[in-house]
């Protein structure tokens, strides 16, 4: 079965930190672009975070620059989304999707895979 996996979240205080695995079974995420996404309660889904193919792009929300940070590990066929200095506006449920072209990824588009979502909680 092809598909994504996401994990890593949970409850956490303002101002720690989480990581969040996006693994892909059944296929290799060497050739794609992978994105994250988050959807609080009530508001639109938005984009977090990108990163090419072969990792050398990346792009982050404005909201999220200095704090997250997204890498991979094509060998582990794993895409990471460390999150530090959380804030309760980071609360929602993370997905990670992947695409073939990095600038359609980033913008939500074109998107073959999705994961089921992993939630995030910022809360004291």
């Amino acid at each position: 079965q092809l598909q994504l996996v996401e994990s890593g979240g949970g409850l956490v205080q303002p101002g720690g930190s989480l990581r969040l695995s996006c693994a892909a079974s059944g296929f290799t995420l060497d050739y794609y672009a992978i994105g994250w996404f988050r959807q609080a309660p009530g508001r639109e889904r938005e984009g977090v975070s990108c990163i090419s193919s072969h990792g050398g792009s990346t792009n982050y929300a404005d909201s999220v620059k200095g704090r997250f940070t997204i890498s991979r590990d094509n060998a582990k066929n794993t895409v990471y989304l460390q999150m530090n200095s959380l804030k309760p506006e980071d609360t929602g449920i993370y997905y990670c999707a992947a695409g073939a072209r990095f600038i359609a990824t980033m913008k939500g588009e074109s998107l073959r895979y999705w994961g089921q979502g992993t939630q995030v909680t910022v809360s004291s």
